[in-house]
Order: structure tokens, then C-alpha cells, then sequence
């Protein structure tokens, strides 16, 4: 059995900032639930930073969160309610709505539409995701058509009443679906965008015959075209809306009761915090939220290690997400974006996952090794982890190849089951597969999962027109660094940045985010033609709107900072493309032939071409309010002219290249800022494992991020 020692024990990791100054303030929280583990984050008074992570509890994620809190209180000598009160912000990254519809099991959800559109969900364009298979079958439906019913109403593109809307047929329309008794209802109506008195008074019907029902409104969810987009982003709002209400109604009582009095923040899609309050009004929002904190993150890290374009990859436990940053900042994706084969059209971080993590599960179908997608999760896991796992993962592989010590897991507490593992390998996979050791077969494991990871960079990279040999990789995740120089020799990339605090990297991305609010307006015009007293009111309002959500959220006007956006298209095209537009105030003339030129260039970067004989079309307008606050001091390691050989543990046998190694392995937290490791090496972090493959280096900088090169 797993040995645990007491709870009374010394801190995971503990990085000091090496400032040297106390704060004022109080303690800040980052908490990021995956797949396997919970991530937390520990930000001290004095800046220095604890990580902590504990086991997901799928079945009710606060669950683990308040396991983990409560870690963290005895870590810091305090109970939970005392550490709790003297705690200014708790941030939260949730995978709720993910695992909504990874296993489909949202509310039982309704649809009211325009006559003749309830289909719309279904037609989805024409896209396949398979164009070789007609036979492909179609996503499970969220909303089955006898529970999308059309009702007589009709505006035209500017918004004038073309049909009244027809109440009585409203009110049929919602007891029958009364009688398949749903638990939430989507409105999505013909250009409610541009005038939205329909959706609004049909909610109004709707709660008087619905009562209790979730209510999802397409203007409020997505207030623009095209309707494909609007109506299954409105959908799958309504789907997993009452599940996310739940989670956080559940979560912020307990909190409450332990102590916890401010608002608790919660991680977007879009790359910023808000309130629980206004997530839980759109809910949709948090979907595929998970991976964008580490990002964030990235970027932090990567900008003070003076690095501005790169690859950020997270290999988790279940999942590896990869993200394109360029300047500084991901790309913020808005319109073709599919979650689970359901289209979500709100403005996202762009970041691309496959399932390959340390629990990815290793198998033989039909005589060939398959790696992945599916996953142990955090229960059973992985067969090392002696929770009754029972098939080989990534991890149970990592660990029969000597990468990981079964004797120092998770900072101590866990010791892995090697002979398991060895076991069900040589059972499941050497066998099936005439392989003649067991190495060989978890070599097998660890190269076919590298190899969909590095497809998936390579996926990302060439959709983007780069070559990934030209850029640095970040790597993070609690399995990232056993990888990541793996990755690189790969795909001929000669440098990877991997933080101290990788294991916990995305809940410490929470704490490095600022809180956001993005505004969207339609406006559909022939940008030369647009009417410029009108987009200036359109950004006022939208300004407005903005500010007023981050000041119920508690931050202060003076915090706040503002980006407008203007989407627009050359004539015919399905898509557009988000165009920066300069200033703050009215919107002129000499703004508007800016805007257009900046269009022309923006679409040649991206499409290689630019038609300036065409008139471009206006398609709306956005705003994105951001309230800066102070961020957390990233670590500093100091210096020291000791010998490397004073962090080395000793030696282990590694695989390597197809054979044994007695590898050196030094202990992580000896190691100081410019001392440099030779591979073969292993180092070892209280909660992840860095490998230095043979012929690379790694050398730990004073931000306490190691640099591995070729």
C-alpha cells in the first residue's frame, strides 16, 4: 500500500521571491482541478510560494478543493478557517463543464426558435469531422429534436418586427416541453442581436410556464451571427449551465462556512477572471477555461526569461494542450471553435489538446499499440499509484523505465508500485506484442506517446504557418518535463524553458491573470459606409457594460484598462477576423480608414493575401475590459558557485536509447541559479521529475526555470 506520512510535514516546495519585504497583504490562492490531480498554488504574505497538489474527486470537484485547502492550512501551521481569513483572493480553474460534456450528462435541455430553424443544430453548417467517412455518426445531441420547437416570430436584419411574435403558439410550444420535462431552456430567435424584444418576452412567458427552468437567451450568451454559431453556443450554455450553478452555489457555502468571505474568482475561456456570479450567468464561458491559466502563465515566465515567441505545451494526466504565443500573447480565437464536437463562438484562448497524459491508457488492438485518448483519471489512476488501477498509462511506463523514483513520489508521501507495473506490462503489452522485455514494451508507450504529442505541435504550428525548429518550448504540467526534451529532440527544437513550478504551473497562471469582460456588439455595414456616431456608441455602451460587471465583481475603476476589437470580412466570406482598433474615445473618420488598411494587413499576415480592390464588410464590434491588479513576484533562485555534485542523490538505472543507464540524480531543490546538469540526468522536484536526455543540458536560472538545450 501507499505509504502517507503525517500531515504535519514540511512544504511541498517553498521558492522565496528574494526580495526581502514583507507584504501587507494577505494570502493568495490558486486552485486548478485536472483530470488526476487538483493543482494548488500558496502565494504568502511575504511572496514566497508553497505548491500542493491532492487527488481530483471527480464525482464533486470541491470535494478535493476544500481536501486541498485544508492541506494548505496545515502546511502553514493554521487551521482552514484561520488561513481563510487572512486570504484577499482564491482563484479557480474548474473542468465542470468540460466533463459535462465529455460524458454528456448535463440538464435535460429545450430549445425555442424562429419557425423552420429548430434544425439549425443539426445541419451545422455541412462541417464533418470526418470527410472520408459519410458514415461518421453525428455528436450525441444535447437537445433532441422533439425538444427544439419552432414558434412564429420574424425580424429583419436591422431589427424592425417583420412577424409579431406569436404568444399563444410560445406558450403550446413550452408545455410540451413541460411534459418531456426539461431543466433548461435555450431562446435563440432570428436576429435578436440587433433587437432583442422577442428573446425578452418570451422569457418572460417562459417563467411563467416554466417555472424554475434554467433560461439561456441568445443575446445575452452570444449577441452576434452568425446563427449556426449563436444557436449551439446557446445550446450548450443551457446544457451545462445548472450543472456549473450547482458546482459553485456548492462550493462558495463551503467556503463560506470555512471562513472564505470575498468573492471567489473563476479562470475563462477568454483569458481572464471573473466573479463566480457573472460566470455562473454564462456559463459557457469556463468551457475549455482549464488550459488557458497555463498559458497565462506561460507567457509570465517566458517574457522574464526575455522569450516572446514560443510553443506552451501541458501534459497533464489526461490531457496534452498545446498553444501558439506570439508577442507575448496567445491568440484569442472567436469563431471556429469546437469543444466536444459542439461549436462554442465566444472569444477563446486557442489552445489545441489531445489525450496524452500520464494516465493515458497503453493497450493492444489488433496486433498495434495504442496510446490514449482514454484516460485512468484520478480514480482508479494509474496502476502505480495503488488506488486498484489495473492498465498500463504513460506513468506506469515512465516508471518502468526508471524516470520517476518509486521511492520519492509526490514529494515523498507516495511510493509507487514498480512490480505492479511491471506486471501488467509484461502481461497486457509485451506479450500481445512477441516483444522480448519489459523495457522495450514501456519504451514502446513512451515513444508512441511522444509522438502524438509531437504531431499535435506540429499540427498547431503548421495550421499557423511556423516551423516549430525556430521557437523554444515551455513546458509545464506535472508530466510536461519528463517529456519535454524528449519533444524537442523530436521535433529538432534547441531550447525548452521548464518553470520550478511546472507541476502546479496552470493554478499559479490563475494568480498571474486579471480579471476580464468582453463586450460584443453586431453591426453589419460595408466598413467604408459605417456610420461613425453609431460605432462610437456601440463601443460607449459596450465600455459601460464592461466596466459596470468588473465594478460589481469589487475592482475599482482606476484598475481597469480597455482593448476594442472590429470583426470583419472581405465580401462572401463565412469567417471574419478580429482587427485591433486604436484609441478610447470617438470613433472618426481617420479611425475608420486605420481600421481598414489594418484589415488588408491583418489578412495578408494571416492569409498571405490581402484583396484591396475589395470593399471590406463590418460584421460587429468588441470590447475587452481588463481590471489590472497586482500579481505575484515570480520566484528567484540565488546564485552559488557550488560544485552541481552537491544536489547529486546518487544514481538510478534509466532506459535510454534502448538500453540501460546508471543515471545521475540530483535533488531539485539543492540546485542554484547557474549551476548546469550534463545528461543523461534526472532531476528531482518535490512534485514532477525533469529528464535531461543524453547530449542535453539543463541549467536553472535565477527565476527558477531550468533551460534545456541540445
Amino acid at each position: 500500500m501507499a505509504t502517507t506520512k503525517s500531515t504535519s510535514r514540511r512544504p511541498l516546495t517553498r521558492v522565496s521571491s528574494g526580495s526581502g519585504k514583507s507584504s501587507t497583504g494577505g494570502y493568495r490562492v490558486g486552485i486548478d482541478v485536472g483530470g488526476t490531480f487538483t493543482d494548488l498554488v500558496l502565494v504568502r504574505p511575504d511572496r514566497s510560494i508553497h505548491l500542493d497538489k491532492t487527488a481530483t474527486t471527480p464525482n464533486d470537484q470541491s470535494e478535493g478543493v476544500m481536501t486541498g485547502l485544508g492541506r494548505l492550512a496545515r502546511s502553514e501551521g493554521r487551521d482552514l478557517a484561520t488561513l481563510l481569513a487572512a486570504t484577499e483572493r482564491i482563484v479557480h480553474g474548474t473542468t465542470t463543464a468540460d466533463n459535462t460534456m465529455i460524458q454528456m450528462n448535463g440538464a435535460v435541455t429545450g430549445l425555442i426558435t424562429s419557425a423552420g430553424h429548430r434544425d439549425e443544430i443539426e445541419l451545422r453548417r455541412g462541417y464533418k469531422e470526418n470527410i472520408w467517412d459519410p458514415s461518421h455518426p453525428p455528436p450525441p445531441p444535447i437537445c433532441p429534436r422533439r425538444r427544439r420547437l419552432g414558434v412564429p416570430e420574424r425580424l429583419d436584419y436591422e431589427g424592425n418586427v417583420v412577424e409579431p411574435l406569436d404568444e399563444e403558439a410560445l406558450r403550446r410550444a413550452l408545455r410540451r416541453l413541460k411534459l418531456q420535462n426539461i431543466e433548461s431552456l435555450a431562446i435563440v430567435f432570428l436576429f435578436s442581436f440587433v433587437n432583442p424584444a422577442h428573446e425578452q418576452r418570451a422569457a418572460e412567458i417562459a417563467a411563467e410556464e416554466l417555472p424554475g427552468v434554467d433560461l439561456s437567451l441568445s443575446h445575452q450568451v452570444m449577441p452576434q451571427a452568425p446563427e449556426f454559431e449563436r444557436t449551439s453556443t446557446t445550446l450548450v450554455n443551457a446544457y451545462v449551465a445548472p450543472k456549473i450553478k450547482r458546482y459553485l452555489r456548492n462550493l462558495e457555502r463551503k467556503l463560506r462556512e470555512a471562513g472564505f468571505a470575498r468573492d471567489l474568482l473563476l479562470m475563462q475561456s477568454n483569458g481572464g477572471l471573473m466573479t463566480a456570479s457573472y460566470v455562473a450567468d454564462k456559463a459557457v464561458s469556463v468551457l475549455g477555461s482549464g488550459p488557458s491559466g497555463g498559458v497565462v502563465g506561460a507567457c509570465h515566465v517566458a517574457k522574464a526569461a526575455g522569450i516572446e515567441d514560443f510553443i506552451s505545451v501541458d501534459m497533464g494526466g489526461t490531457s496534452y494542450d498545446v498553444c501558439l504565443v506570439r508577442g507575448g500573447r496567445p491568440q484569442i480565437s472567436s469563431s471556429w471553435n469546437w469543444h466536444h464536437r459542439y461549436l462554442v463562438g465566444l472569444p477563446m484562448v486557442d489552445v489545441q489538446s489531445v489525450g496524452a497524459g500520464g494516465g493515458s491508457i497503453a493497450s493492444v488492438v489488433e496486433g498495434a499499440l495504442h496510446v490514449g485518448p482514454e484516460s485512468a483519471g484520478a480514480q482508479p489512476g494509474p496502476i502505480c499509484y495503488r488506488r486498484g488501477g489495473t492498465r498500463p498509462t504513460v506513468t506506469d511506463a515512465n516508471l518502468a523505465l526508471g524516470y520517476l523514483n518509486p521511492d520519492y513520489f509526490y514529494a515523498g508521501e507516495l511510493s509507487l508500485d514498480l512490480a505492479g507495473v511491471q506486471r501488467a506490462i509484461d502481461e497486457q503489452i509485451r506479450r500481445p506484442l512477441g516483444l522480448a522485455t519489459v523495457e522495450e514494451a514501456a519504451y514502446g508507450i513512451f515513444r508512441m506517446v511522444n509522438a502524438n504529442m509531437a504531431n499535435a505541435i506540429r499540427r498547431v504550428s503548421a495550421t499557423r504557418g511556423v516551423d516549430p525548429r525556430e521557437l523554444p518550448l515551455v513546458a509545464f504540467g506535472g508530466n510536461g518535463p519528463v517529456h519535454a526534451g524528449m519533444q524537442a529532440r523530436e521535433l529538432d527544437i534547441e531550447r525548452v524553458l521548464v518553470p520550478k513550478t511546472a507541476p502546479t504551473f496552470s493554478a499559479l497562471g490563475l494568480l498571474l491573470t486579471d480579471p476580464v469582460v468582453i463586450e460584443l456588439r453586431s453591426y453589419i455595414t460595408p466598413a467604408p459606409g459605417a456610420d461613425l456616431a453609431r460605432v462610437t456608441a456601440l463601443y460607449a455602451e459596450m465600455r459601460d457594460a464592461a466596466n459596470a460587471a468588473l465594478q460589481a465583481g469589487g475592482f475599482a475603476a482606476r484598475e481597469m484598462q480597455h482593448q476594442r476589437v472590429a470583426y470583419m470580412c472581405y465580401p462572401g466570406q463565412t469567417f471574419d477576423m478580429p482587427v485591433p482598433v486604436e484609441g478610447d474615445g470617438a470613433f472618426g473618420a481617420r479611425d475608420l480608414r486605420r481600421l481598414v488598411e489594418a484589415f488588408h494587413r491583418e489578412h495578408e499576415s494571416l492569409h498571405t493575401y490581402a484583396s484591396r480592390d475589395q470593399i471590406p464588410i463590418l460584421r460587429g464590434l468588441g470590447l475587452r475590459a481588463t481590471a489590472v491588479t497586482g500579481k505575484p513576484q515570480l520566484p528567484h533562485i540565488t546564485a552559488s558557485s557550488r560544485d552541481v555534485r552537491t544536489a547529486l542523490k546518487g544514481k538510478r538505472r534509466a532506459y535510454f536509447d534502448g538500453k540501460w543507464v546508471a543515471t545521475p540524480i540530483y535533488d531539485g531543490v539543492k540546485l542554484r541559479a547557474r549551476q548546469t546538469v550534463a545528461g543523461p540526468a534526472i532531476i528531482e522536484e518535490p512534485l514532477t521529475t525533469v529528464v535531461v536526455y543524453p547530449g542535453q543540458r539543463a541549467r536553472l536560472d535565477t527565476l527558477g526555470n531550468y533551460h534545456l538545450t541540445v
